[in-house]
């Protein structure tokens, strides 16, 4: 029997202890829990994708944009570049105080306002929310001696002809108004669009709208597929899911099963 010297031994146990290791956690068992997902959660553990005309055409689990105007539309998008980009799922990470719009970049505040403007057009209805005017975000700068529409620059004309007695004026191209006080101004406007047709979700990627949103989209839908209205309400209704545990949340719509539905799929 060939002894080993002390350190050598060491090492010895070591290789074996991360053979044994690797065999365990990075063979069984990945085997194993694959096996049974496979067994016991078979849709689930592939991707919860959902068929139609013989192909796959998303995951339950995953919005999608749907670009004809027959169909639902999601949620606005803020993962990646175009938006749906599952490869870059995120949010914008701009919050309520982000109101003043940068050269190459707006607010979103203006964001909300141009979509609900885009919405409300491609629905019939009024696109029109408080805070917002002609698309982009109500908001001034004040000064002193003057008051600036900080969103509007020349020679645009401001969305309010006074503020406290002063002449509001356009933002001139270029001209810094840090100093200024910032001051969102709320219109007498009633927002018809619902909030979850002009925000994006957390991962950019939500499957779901409210009911609300759907309602407002079914009178176009079955206009653009010749459809009752009734019919298309009734497939809402039963593509839409309960509030979790029965108080938890809000019922929402599944636009990729509703929009299959509708092709008979």
């Amino acid at each position: 029997m060939i002894l080993l010297p002390a350190w050598l031994r060491r090492i010895w146990a070591a290789v074996r202890a991360l053979a044994v290791l690797t065999v365990l956690t990075g063979v069984i068992y990945p085997l194993a829990v694959t096996g049974l997902a496979q067994l016991l959660f078979h849709h689930q553990a592939n991707g919860s994708l959902l068929a139609g005309g013989g192909r796959t055409v998303g995951s339950e689990l995953i919005g999608q944009n749907f670009p004809e105007s027959g169909y639902f539309q999601s949620r606005p998008s803020a993962a990646g570049k175009d938006g749906y980009d599952t490869l870059a799922t995120a949010a914008s990470n701009l919050g309520p105080e982000d109101v003043l719009d940068r050269p190459g970049r707006p607010s979103l505040l203006s964001q909300v306002c141009a979509r609900s403007v885009a919405v409300g057009r491609r629905e019939g209805v009024s696109g029109a929310r408080p805070y917002c005017a002609d698309g982009v975000g109500a908001v001034v700068k004040v000064f002193p001696y003057r008051v600036v529409s900080a969103n509007q620059p020349c020679p645009a004309t401001p969305f309010v002809a006074r503020y406290q007695g002063m002449r509001v004026e356009c933002a001139r191209p270029g001209e810094n108004l840090a100093a200024g006080r910032t001051v969102p101004v709320r219109g007498k406007a009633r927002a018809v669009v619902p909030v979850d047709a002009v925000t994006a979700s957390g991962s950019g990627l939500d499957p779901d709208i409210s009911v609300a949103y759907a309602e407002l989209q079914a009178p176009r839908v079955a206009r653009e597929r010749g459809l009752d209205l009734a019919r298309v309400r009734a497939l809402i209704r039963a593509n839409t899911t309960g509030r979790a545990l029965g108080f938890l949340g809000e019922p929402a719509v599944h636009v990729l099963r509703l929009n299959l539905a509708l092709d008979g799929r």
